[in-house]
Parts: C-alpha cells; structure tokens; sequence
C-alpha cells in the first residue's frame, strides 16, 4: 500500500471552535453587581431565575449559570484556603505546647529524681526496720514533711512557696 502523503493546504480544515462560536463579551461591572448582589442571597439559580438575571443582564442564560458555577467554586476554593490555614496555625500551637510539656516533663523527672535522691540519703533501710529509735526519721514522716512543703504549709523541703526543696536541711 502507497500512501499519499498530502499538505494541510489541500484539505479544508474546519476552524477552531472558538471562531465558529460567538465571542463572548465580558460582563460589565454593572452586570457583575447585580449577579453578586442575586449570589449573596442564594447561591443557586432556579430556571426561572436564570432567564429573568440573563434577560436583565443582557447576556445568555447559560453564560449566567456559568458565572453562578465559577463562583461557587471560587468561594468554595477561598473557604478551604481559610481552613488550612487555620490548621495550620492550630497545628503550629499543638506542636509548640507539645514542644514545651515535653521540656516540663523533663523538668519535673529531673526535680523527682533529686528528690528521690535525697529522700534515700536520710533513709537507710535498717533504720525504717527499727522501733523504738526516736532520733531517727521514718520514711513515713519524711514523705509528709515533703508533701507539707509541697502544698505550702513549710516543712523540712521547703518554704511557704512549696519550691525551695533544699533550702533547709533535716534535723
């Protein structure tokens, strides 16, 4: 088989669609007010709306709805650009309050294991096993003494403000 190779001169090609049909006209601001103002009432368009808006505006019927489309769609991408960005910025809290409780929790660790120090440095465990010693200081007293301090009523850990744990030493 020969195929006959032709130019694109010799066949008649029909035009882009865009010439075959009418141009469109841009909507006026006028146009554009009046559309904006029936949108903000109700973003749909009933038939009958339609043909009332496209007969007042001068324009086709279709061209309206086309307007009423593109605008849904735009109010819709608008909204959602609105709550990613208040994501965004609710993750960016969530992620610094994490950031920061994550620094107290090692904060806290840090005070219980001094803490913890401490407590077993004054309590050996023969002396909580011995009765009858009245110079030594069960661990029982110790953990209220502390917890005295804590709440604020003094102690042996600390002042008024509950944060001065080694402040005084035990007697």
């Amino acid at each position: 088989m020969h195929f006959n190779h032709a130019t694109m001169d010799q066949f008649p090609y029909p035009q882009s669609r865009k010439h075959l049909t009418k141009h469109k006209k841009r909507l006026t601001q006028d146009q554009v007010r009046i559309l904006e103002t029936n949108f903000s009432f109700n973003n749909r368009l009933e038939p009958d709306r339609k043909s009332r808006l496209a007969l007042e505006l001068g324009v086709p019927a279709r061209q309206v709805a086309i307007w009423y489309q593109n605008k849904r769609a735009r109010e819709k991408n608008q909204s959602l650009e609105f709550d990613y960005k208040a994501l965004q910025l609710r993750l960016e809290n969530v992620l610094a309050d994490n950031a920061r409780l994550k620094g107290e929790v090692q904060r806290l660790k840090a005070e219980l294991s001094k803490i913890q120090g401490v407590l077993n440095s004054f309590i050996s465990p023969s002396s909580c096993d011995e009765v009858g010693n009245a110079n030594l200081i069960s661990k029982h007293d110790l953990e209220r003494e502390f917890y005295a301090s804590l709440i604020g009523g003094g102690g042996a850990f600390g002042g008024q403000d509950g944060y001065d744990f080694f402040g005084r030493s035990v007697s």
